[in-house]
């Protein structure tokens, strides 16, 4: 079965109410595949999710960019995976290197956020990824496969979630992974999937490539056989992610 490409967009810390609806303008105008090409996300900050939600298309669905790691209670400044449900937001970004290297998010903890989340009938895009010293240092593929074996342990359905591999030195940075280096990733952690999940869970689960994707190099990305979709930063906030978005027909080539 073929796997659905997946593009999600990662807003992070931007944006006020009027920026807001005017990236949303763009997105409901931007001519789109259709959903059974492609399935699309876009993660806003918290303070604007209802927004988000009440004025977007809806072939494109919600997105938080993290969750607290159990129930909610005396845990000032966080929010809750009980909470995004009640908000009817289908979606949580959990793992992102920001928060792995700023926040001291250990691969456990992300671990056990993926399973609680998870647990309450949230889906997933789970971030991992290298810095560039670890890549230099040839431990890529040690580095991701601790990350992905930290859910693994926590977690039996991968039904959804969605992994996303961001080397972090091309995070932000206008560096991208060459389509040689991505593919290369991709295709290291789908067979780390298949040793220790299943032939099923490798098979199915979408990987997705995150890293200064843009207008200009998200064709020859999407077209790398293991390269399931993007989760994009910068760009998401530009008319230009409506291009990235339309790369999932060259799948379909």
């Amino acid at each position: 079965m073929a796997r659905k490409f997946f593009v999600g967009g990662n807003w992070k810390c931007n944006g006020t109410t009027e920026e807001v609806k005017k990236i949303i303008d763009t997105l409901n105008e931007g001519k789109l595949p259709p959903s059974d090409v492609v399935e699309v996300v876009v993660s806003p900050p918290y303070v604007f999710l209802p927004l988000v939600k009440t004025i977007l298309r809806p072939d494109i669905h919600v997105s938080a960019q993290n969750c607290w790691v159990k129930k909610g209670g005396a845990y000032t400044g966080e929010v809750s995976a009980e909470m995004l449900v009640n908000l009817d937001v289908p979606w949580v970004i959990l793992g992102h290197s920001e928060r792995r290297l700023i926040l001291n998010e250990s691969n456990e903890f992300v671990g056990d956020k993926v399973a609680y989340a998870l647990s309450k009938g949230l889906k997933v895009i789970a971030c991992v990824g290298e810095t560039l010293e670890q890549r230099e240092s040839g431990s890529t593929l040690e580095v991701v496969a601790a990350q992905t074996k930290a859910i693994a342990e926590k977690v039996t359905d991968w039904t959804n979630i969605v992994i996303a591999y961001e080397p972090v030195w091309a995070i932000g940075t206008g560096k991208v992974a060459t389509p040689e280096q991505a593919q290369e990733v991709h295709s290291q952690l789908r067979d780390w999937l298949q040793v220790n999940t299943s032939d099923e869970v490798a098979a199915t689960t979408r990987i997705i490539y995150g890293g200064s994707v843009s207008g200009a190099n998200c064709k020859v990305l999407a077209a790398q056989p293991d390269v399931d979709g993007f989760l994009v930063g910068g760009a998401s906030l530009k008319p230009e992610f409506i291009d990235i978005i339309n790369a999932a027909t060259v799948k379909n080539v």
